[in-house]
């Protein structure tokens, strides 16, 4: 094997491992409220589609997330990603995920789930900084969860 084969093989999981490193904060951020740096995970021009709605811009995005979720705790996990870089600076994955998210039981508050599905997104290397370009969330399955009295703390129930 020759060098510049190594190398374009060690570059290849190196993006890789970027891309992950990049979902990883996707789902840290959402978690941790952290809504101006989750927008910064996104190019400019990113189109998001999530139970129908559709946001273009991690600034929009974040807006959107951080109106329906607010402070509510949730849980969002990712797993076994099938990425294929496309070239250089394009790649494309798929996600399989699960959420969990639980509201304050008040006057119109949405029901809590724990939902699974899969991300399906492309990626853009943006100034060397991998982003995502497009995300679509699918949800195959939903399951209710009890919302919480507001009187309490959502974790420990006290």
């Amino acid at each position: 094997m020759q060098i510049t084969e190594l190398e374009q093989r060690y570059h290849k999981l190196e993006d890789v491992e970027e891309i992950k490193e990049l979902k990883a904060r996707y789902f840290r951020f959402i978690d941790e409220k952290k809504w101006s740096e989750f927008a910064e995970l996104f190019t400019p021009d990113a189109k998001i589609e999530i139970d129908g709605n559709v946001f273009t811009g991690g600034e929009a995005f974040a807006n959107g997330a951080g109106a329906v979720i607010g402070a509510a705790p949730t849980v969002h996990h990712g797993h076994m990603p099938e990425i294929d870089l496309i070239d250089m600076d394009n790649a494309k994955g798929i996600w399989a995920m699960e959420d969990m998210l639980t509201y304050p039981a008040t006057k119109d508050a949405p029901p809590g789930h724990d939902g699974y599905g899969s991300y399906r997104e492309t990626y853009k290397r943006v100034n060397g900084v991998w982003k995502i370009n497009s995300l679509v969330l699918t949800r195959f399955r939903m399951d209710p969860l009890a919302n919480w009295d507001p009187n309490t703390n959502p974790v420990t129930g006290k």
